[in-house]
């Protein structure tokens, strides 16, 4: 299929590995621009060589480096038509095992810096009249998993903002969603010491899924194909959600 995207520019965080990796080969193979950040120098700039893109690194947690990041990839790609907020998921916790530091820590990680993108970015998009913004969530947001406390309330909200956002900005042809994976196979899942034997009959496919997977739901939420649907949070995940 041709998503209609070629020669678009793309901010892609958390980029150095994973779902943040799998998402911008993607794009860059649909002849996107991509701008990859993170905090890993030499595995960002080993991929933009890879995809022909611009490697932006810097430790994207503190908000002042945020927004540097991407002045930095605005000067080297332009405004980009396509951004895709990737945090990387916060520690393994239940509720009592949290404390009210950590809690501001991670909204501020997660929720206020999802905020600050969509802030800087918007802007051009409405301008221009097209856009798509992407945040990576987790399936966790939708079915709470016991031991992500933060992971589950947190992420539930961004849905919450994410809708509420893509109210305002649809007659702009900007489009705002959130894409959850599932238990995919990346360094998280190996992280959190999941085990396929744990979750096989959890699920339907029996499988962990695979980065690509992901990331092509990203690209076809990127494309022009996909401009009437927003506000939506949508998985990747083998059948794993029950809710409909």
């Amino acid at each position: 299929m041709d998503y209609k995207i070629k020669g678009k520019k793309a901010v892609v965080m958390g980029a150095s590995q994973g779902l943040g990796k799998a998402i911008a080969l993607a794009l860059a193979a649909e002849g996107v621009t991509v701008a990859v950040m993170a905090r890993s120098k030499d595995k960002l700039e080993k991929l933009a060589s890879e995809i022909n893109g611009v490697a932006v690194a810097a430790d994207l947690s503190k908000r002042e480096n945020l927004i540097a990041a991407l002045q930095e990839a605005r000067e080297t790609i332009g405004d980009p038509d396509i951004v895709v907020i990737n945090t990387g998921g916060p520690p393994k916790a239940t509720f009592l095992e949290a404390d009210s530091d950590g809690w501001r820590e991670q909204t501020e990680k997660l929720f206020h810096f999802t905020i600050d993108t969509i802030y800087d970015v918007l802007p051009a998009m409405r301008k221009q009249k097209w856009g798509r913004i992407m945040v990576v969530t987790s399936i966790s947001a939708q079915e709470p998993e016991a031991g992500l406390s933060y992971s589950s309330a947190l992420r539930a909200g961004l849905h919450g903002l994410i809708n509420d956002v893509s109210r305002d900005v649809a007659e702009d042809g900007v489009t705002v969603n959130a894409i959850m994976p599932g238990l995919i196979k990346t360094d998280r899942v190996i992280e959190l010491n999941m085990q396929i034997e744990d979750f096989r009959g959890k699920i339907p496919a029996r499988r962990f899924g695979h980065p690509e997977e992901f990331a092509s739901l990203a690209c076809y939420l990127a494309s022009e194909q996909a401009s009437y649907l927003t506000g939506q949070a949508i998985a990747t995940d083998g059948g794993y959600l029950k809710g409909i």
